[in-house]
């Protein structure tokens, strides 16, 4: 009985195994081959047909195989699944280097671009720099031509100048050469003190302060000389005698100095180129033990300023 049951299991289990397909070795590659072209990006771009053509045949192959056909017919089909996923993959691995190629000639062309660009805006930076010192170097020679310029007008003032101050000389020295021969002419002597006019006592009256007639002449002459000196200031100086107190001959010799500068501010000098002194008997220029020296005592000086209207110092 045991026997029979043996015998029993083992033919169902042998008709079990005969039952299901033989699974193909062929079968599998391609179904892996196939999986690795379909996960290619560029498979759908590049491989299309050859995926379809891949996988129609692995159909093909795996029906085959359902339907227990020959071995040769599974693994053949199977091989041209197979085929067809390699010439995918060979078309994406083309794809990608084309792509690669493409990506390459992109970046050389960027960086030649680049290298372009910059060659153009370093041409264009010189450019603008040789044209920047063009107008520097114009600036300067301009800025130079305008000093030459201000430095010829300058030298030509100058020389204006110099010939003015030559011609001011030359004037100054014609002014004084004739103020001295005015003066000379009206008998004007040079001292210590500058030039010097000398009026005698025939001026006056004794012990009086009123310029007698006889005086209009050399008063005349003396506001003449002023009127045509107009810058010359004078110091009018009254001197006596030792007769009398020092008081009386000091208010005599004032009021002597001032009767002359009041007939030469009559006559139209200028009140301020007059100045009036009062020296009494103080300075004498001769003696006044002898009536000969009590006259020549007896004076009024006129000291003359230069032309300038300054007096010699110690003048007054």
């Amino acid at each position: 009985m045991k026997r029979v049951i043996l015998i029993g299991a083992t033919v169902s289990l042998l008709a079990a195994c005969a039952s299901v397909p033989q699974r193909s070795e062929q079968v599998e590659q391609a179904r892996a081959e196939i999986n690795t072209l379909a996960q290619q990006p560029l498979a759908q771009q590049a491989a299309a047909r050859d995926l379809d053509a891949a996988r129609a045949s692995l159909q093909q192959a795996e029906a085959a195989e359902q339907q227990k056909a020959p071995p040769e017919v599974v693994d053949h089909l199977a091989y041209l699944a197979m085929r067809h996923a390699q010439a995918g993959e060979a078309r994406v691995s083309e794809a990608r280097a084309r792509q690669e190629v493409a990506r390459g000639q992109e970046e050389r062309n960027k960086i030649l671009l680049d290298a372009r660009t910059r060659d153009a805006r370093n041409a264009q930076a010189q450019a603008q720099s040789a044209q920047l010192q063009a107008q520097n170097a114009q600036a300067q020679a301009q800025s130079a031509q305008a000093q030459a310029q201000s430095a010829q007008a300058q030298a030509e003032a100058e020389r204006a100048q110099a010939e003015a101050a030559k011609e001011q000389a030359l004037a100054a020295q014609q002014q004084l050469a004739d103020m001295q021969k005015q003066l000379a002419d009206l008998q004007a002597k040079k001292t210590d003190r500058g030039m010097v006019l000398t009026l005698g006592d025939v001026l006056f009256d004794t012990g009086q302060a009123t310029l007698k007639p006889g005086a209009d002449l050399v008063l005349g002459r003396l506001s003449t000389f002023l009127s045509k000196n107009p810058q010359t200031k004078i110091m009018i100086e009254g001197h006596t005698d030792s007769r009398g107190s020092d008081e009386y001959n000091q208010v005599l010799s004032q009021r002597r100095a001032q009767a002359v500068a009041d007939a030469l501010t009559a006559r139209g000098v200028p009140a301020d180129s007059v100045r009036t002194l009062g020296r009494g008997k103080a300075y004498p220029v001769a003696s006044n033990d002898t009536p000969e020296g009590r006259q020549q005592n007896r004076r009024v000086e006129i000291i003359f300023s230069d032309a300038s209207g300054q007096f010699v110092q110690g003048a007054t």
